[in-house]
């Protein structure tokens, strides 16, 4: 099976800064692959190239067999990337805004077909800044699956959520993937790159310097000699929360 993204040597570099050092890596399609990293390591730009959205100083990249230099307009065509909140017009309700997408993309997508997805029909009239953390973000990635993309990107869904909106998301992130979609993902939150992740590449300063699954970089830590100062339990604090407020879907 073909990488449905290639990245190979890819550079970045601003006024003498170099933010991505000729990093390579492939994503295989409907994998779930988490770019991780501390802020600054280059996970952003390394996203904002791959998506058309900025220019790269040298390498290669290829979506689904498109070359990024040749042909970015048919990447743009297959995929799907998460705005920020900053990114909708704040007079149009949810159904409005999906008119709105419909046209931009010159798809036809029923937008109660859409919120169906993400659970957030009785929000249809409501704007996007009267919802939740929670809603916003589900209502954010319904607008990446307006035109049927084979990728999406995903940079920090879950930031700023509580535990219960966060585990909803995760499930519909992975309701997504089982459409067949590739998601490229990047989080601060190393517990859901573990439980939503295949493989992850931890990049630092620019540089990736490891890719695995999670459990072998896990394994391979413990084989070093790691160990954890504390027993873990079954269970943690978070599993406490979400047991006690509700295990089900719910308005978040």
């Amino acid at each position: 099976m073909e990488p449905i993204i290639k990245v190979d040597q890819l550079v970045k570099k601003y006024n003498g800064f170099t933010a991505v050092n000729g990093i390579s890596f492939s994503v295989m399609p409907g994998e779930i692959f988490g770019l991780l990293g501390p802020n600054g390591a280059g996970k952003s730009t390394t996203l904002e190239i791959i998506e058309t959205l900025r220019k790269k100083t040298a390498g290669k990249v290829w979506v689904k067999g498109f070359d990024l230099d040749k042909n970015p307009q048919a990447i743009k065509k297959i995929i799907g990337v998460q705005l920020q909140s900053s990114g909708y017009y704040p007079g149009l309700n949810l159904t409005e805004l999906l008119h709105m997408f419909n046209g931009l993309y010159n798809k036809q997508r029923d937008p109660m077909e859409l919120l169906g997805l993400v659970n957030l029909q009785e929000k249809a009239k409501s704007k996007f800044k009267e919802l939740s953390g929670g809603q916003q973000q589900r209502f954010s990635l319904a607008t990446t699956l307006i035109n049927d993309p084979e990728i999406i990107f995903l940079d920090e869904p879950t930031t700023g959520l509580d535990p219960q909106a966060r585990r909803n998301l995760w499930a519909l992130i992975r309701q997504i993937r089982q459409q067949g979609v590739t998601i490229i993902l990047t989080t601060h939150y190393m517990d859901e790159a573990e439980q939503l992740a295949d493989r992850v590449a931890i990049i630092d300063e620019g540089n990736i310097i490891a890719i695995d699954t999670p459990h072998a970089l896990i394994d391979q830590l413990v084989a070093g000699g790691f160990e954890r100062t504390m027993e873990m339990k079954k269970a943690n604090l978070e599993d406490v929360f979400i047991q006690l407020t509700g295990k089900a879907l719910r308005e978040d």
